[in-house]
């Protein structure tokens, strides 16, 4: 009896582990997703959305991409180059 519960705890607890980490509800197609499918000399990037069956395309607009529409099924992002931050000392 005490093994059932312990291996059902395990399997609840596993499952749990894998529903948070998205990967499988992205290739089970229930969340949208994006591909990165181009990137330009200067860093900046096209990014090609699809939409799940749970939640509609991803908007990446909070990190500072423009939409350019919505062409087959997918939502395609102008995304600009990404700012890295220099961890070199101040002279």
């Amino acid at each position: 009896m005490f093994l059932k519960i312990l291996l059902t705890g395990a399997v609840l607890i596993a499952a749990m582990v894998a529903v948070k980490d998205g990967r499988l509800l992205a290739r089970a197609g229930l969340v949208g997703g994006c591909t990165q499918i181009s990137v330009a000399t200067d860093g900046a990037s096209w990014q090609a959305c699809k939409r799940g069956r749970l939640e509609d395309y991803p908007n990446l607009a909070g990190k500072s991409c423009i939409s350019a529409g919505v062409k087959r099924g997918r939502e395609y992002w102008h995304c600009p180059a990404e700012l890295i931050s220099s961890q070199a000392p101040r002279a």
